[in-house]
């Protein structure tokens, strides 16, 4: 697997390309947000690791550049580490976020857990739901509602694939905020954000959202998918 590790310091460079390679990982490096997302775009690398202090533009801007083309994992590497820079980092479409000093040992950890989950959620390539109502394409990444496109943020795709490929497992607040965030790197006080984006899942999704079929509330506890699986398109 192809990693690009996207960071102005040549230190941390070379100290996270030996220990990715030791894991048999494939590295290219970026010193700067042009060059970086020149390499995402020819090397189609499977993970990126981008620090967020570059010195031409911001890695946030890298962030959101290259999520405009891609939804390749992104681990987020910085010294920033108010709690308003991490959240931001997440809303742009970061998988998961690290904050300077780290262990590169950590690094390792964490860029294996997103890889997992990854090619976990890539096995299965679609799956449908009420005779075809929702179908979710998760090798491309694509969702539709009656056979039409519906376009979902990278916090509404995850919050629908990760409960759709559990259907009727309920799930707190504090639950799907680990799961939009990552490695458990959820953030105190900020559950009730994830109403906001089941509210907006919803409207796209369901044909009433008042009455919902598939995000369901399971008052005093959170959500469940509510979607009936179609047979034959069940995932192995």
């Amino acid at each position: 697997m192809k990693i690009l590790i996207v960071d102005d310091e040549r230190r941390i460079i070379e100290v996270l390309e030996a220990y990715l390679e030791r894991e048999g990982y494939e590295i290219h490096s970026a010193d700067n947000g042009i060059d970086a997302l020149k390499k995402a775009k020819n090397i189609q690398p499977d993970l990126v690791i981008l620090d967020l202090m570059l010195p031409d533009i911001s890695g946030e801007e890298v962030c959101r550049l290259v999520r405009k083309e891609s939804d390749v994992p992104i681990l987020m590497l910085t010294a920033k580490s108010a709690e308003d820079d991490r959240i931001n980092g997440i809303v742009l479409g970061a998988d998961d976020y690290l904050t300077k000093p780290f262990s590169p040992r950590e690094v390792v950890v964490r860029v294996q857990a997103i890889l997992r989950r990854v090619n976990k959620t890539e096995k299965v390539e679609r799956i449908e739901f009420n005779h075809k109502q929702l179908v979710i394409d998760l090798s491309k990444k694509e969702v539709t509602v009656k056979g039409q496109d519906v376009t979902l943020t990278p916090i509404e795709y995850k919050l629908l694939t990760n409960m759709a490929l559990n259907p009727g497992r309920v799930y707190s607040r504090m639950d799907l905020l680990e799961k939009i965030t990552d490695e458990g790197m959820y953030y105190e006080g900020y559950e009730r954000s994830v109403d906001t984006h089941i509210k907006n899942l919803r409207k796209k999704i369901e044909l009433d959202s008042r009455q919902p079929t598939f995000i369901l509330t399971v008052f005093g506890m959170g959500y469940k998918f509510g979607g009936v699986l179609d047979a034959a398109n069940a995932p192995v």
